[in-house]
């Protein structure tokens, strides 16, 4: 059995997006491809989509237990949405079960226009990561909208800076959560200290410490820090020891 949404302000491109079938027999620009899934880029009337297609869930009982990738994936950015955290826009989504299996699921974002993803800028050496406002701009808009997910006992888990956009107005995007999910007590506190290293493992390479201080305390919106807070970002700097 399968269940597809097209949204409805989409319904115009219905030919091609309008079942998991005609979806799956799209043609594209491959961007990435592995064993459960790939990514491709179609262009309909100058606008472009990134349609995100999953033929497995894993192996055995993955396939009937849990969330699927893709599922996991719309949801979450529909949770972004209601947060009021920036993402790509959803067009269409839906899944196919067999048995109780997964089959086959497939995804579709509209294009974020005049975007470059954070890890991309610093390969780059793009100069706007060394102008001091503007990086105080994109600062204060990442550490709201992670504390807004962390405020809801969410976490990314895959909080890297390739899974940030910036576009040419400096607006901040959140992308690519397949593996978000919601904790509770010391798994939440676990998992806020991740998703804040996970970020600072980049920032230490690029940013000054005053930066990376600033965007911490932005973070907790307070001037400086409290004892608490002194021993979660020992936990952050030291997350990533011995794993790199």
């Amino acid at each position: 059995m399968a269940s597809w949404s097209l949204v409805s302000e989409y319904q115009a491109l219905a030919s091609d997006f309008g079942s998991l079938e005609t979806v799956f027999s799209l043609e594209g620009e491959r961007l990435t491809r592995d064993p459960l899934s790939e990514v491709i880029r179609i262009e309909r009337d100058g606008v472009r989509y990134y349609v995100k297609r999953y033929w497995g869930a894993g192996k055995g009982l993955r396939r009937y237990f849990g969330r699927p990738r893709v599922k996991a994936e719309w949801q979450n950015l529909k949770l972004f949405a209601k947060w009021g955290i920036p993402t790509a826009p959803i067009v269409a989504y839906g899944l196919e079960r067999s048995g109780g299996a997964f089959v086959r699921g497939a995804l579709i974002t509209r294009e974020l226009e005049n975007t470059l993803d954070l890890a991309f800028m610093v390969k780059c050496d793009d100069a706007r990561l060394h102008d001091r406002c503007w990086i105080d701009l994109v600062s204060q808009q990442l550490a709201r909208a992670t504390r807004r997910m962390h405020d809801s006992h969410f976490t990314h888990n895959d909080l890297k800076w390739r899974n940030l956009l910036v576009n040419d107005r400096s607006e901040l995007f959140f992308i690519d959560c397949p593996t978000g999910s919601f904790w509770w007590g010391p798994l939440l506190r676990y998992r806020i200290v991740k998703d804040l290293a996970c970020l600072d493992k980049v920032a230490k390479r690029v940013l000054s410490r005053t930066q990376r201080l600033r965007f911490y305390l932005q973070y907790r919106g307070r001037a400086r820090l409290s004892q608490s807070d002194k021993q979660r970002v020992r936990r952050i700097l030291k997350f990533f020891e011995g794993r790199e």
